[in-house]
């Protein structure tokens, strides 16, 4: 992208307390993009990431997009949208929760977007909507099979997207599993290997393709800017297909400690999960342990990245060993 490129881009990133999003908003900053982002406060981590964003100098308006004026207002003068915010592990909220979030708030975004004449939206989706592929490998052609109200509501806000073809440029990112320096989600597992507690439940033989967060930034700047991504779903994905076993062998690796042994049948955690899903979420209580959770263990994942390659020239960089061994270097520096 060169310098004339980055001056005439002014953009939005939504969901920028999130992982992903404060990745991003952080490197177009750094490219010299005019950014503004936007996202929740109300956890102690979006709270770091928020204070994060602002002392490096990055606008950061707090609100949610359901809300009409407070999406016209962000996307005032916006020529390019990023949007990454979702309802995803709120497992203790009901069904109407997760539509109102990742369906009709892409609707009013979309909307505000159609009405600040942005030029392109690129919409932040999940490698999810395809359900567990078990061992085939997934491309942008393949079926989707959402199997639960998170990736459900994603595939109905990737056709919301595309019914704006004629309004604005647009295109589809399904996410994969990212991790890196910034994120929490896979902590407890770090910490678990860290300190010889991590027991693998099932036999660890599900495969995964791992994206560094510095790769999937890189993809979705490129979704942002290339003249061949509107009209288009991609899928992007790490370097290398692993079993859990490996990403986890690897783990141990970054933290130079022994690989963990234990294995623990997955059908009790099975049953638990489905026990503790029909009780708890009524008494608004989160469950400790859910079926999504237990994805980690059991779903499989294999993708082909040829169409990011051809049409974006997008090629992952970073080796999951490298990369768990940044994570890690990451978290220690932190006290993690």
């Amino acid at each position: 992208m060169t310098t004339d490129d980055i001056k005439g881009v002014r953009l939005l990133v939504t969901g920028a307390t999130g992982f992903i999003g404060s990745r991003l908003a952080l490197h177009a900053h750094r490219l010299g993009m005019d950014v503004v982002a936007t996202g929740r406060a109300e956890t102690d981590v979006e709270i770091d990431r928020l204070k994060e964003l602002r002392a490096a100098s990055v606008p950061v308006e707090i609100g949610v997009l359901q809300d009409v004026d407070f999406a016209r207002r962000i996307t005032d003068e916006r020529t390019i949208v990023i949007h990454l915010a979702a309802a995803q592990h709120e497992s203790e909220m009901p069904e109407a929760y997760f539509r109102s979030v990742n369906v009709d708030g892409v609707r009013v975004l979309l909307e505000a977007c159609q009405r600040a004449s942005v030029h392109r939206f690129v919409y932040g989706s999940t490698i999810g909507v395809y359900g567990d592929a078990h061992a085939a490998v997934l491309d942008e052609t393949s079926q989707p099979c959402p199997d639960n109200i998170y990736t459900r509501t994603k595939l109905e806000a990737e056709a919301l997207v595309h019914s704006y073809a004629n309004t604005f440029e647009s295109c589809v990112i399904r996410i994969p599993e990212t991790y890196g320096p910034g994120d929490q989600r896979l902590l407890k597992l770090f910490r678990a290997i860290d300190r010889g507690r991590f027991v693998m439940i099932g036999r660890g033989e599900n495969l995964r393709q791992c994206l560094h967060v510095s790769d999937l930034v890189r993809g979705l700047v490129l979704a942002a800017r290339h003249p061949a991504a509107p009209g288009e779903i991609f899928v992007l994905a790490g370097r290398e297909a692993m079993t859990t076993n490996e990403m986890v062998r690897d783990i141990a690796a970054a933290l130079d400690r022994r690989p963990p042994r234990v294995h623990a049948p997955l059908w009790p955690f099975v049953l638990a999960a489905r026990v503790l899903e029909t009780v708890l979420p009524s008494l608004h209580v989160k469950p400790p342990l859910h079926s999504r959770r237990l994805d980690f263990f059991r779903k499989s994942f294999v993708f082909s990245t040829a169409k990011a390659q051809t049409l974006l020239g997008f090629q992952p960089e970073i080796d999951f060993l490298t990369g768990a061994a940044e994570t890690a270097r990451w978290y220690r520096l932190r006290g993690y």
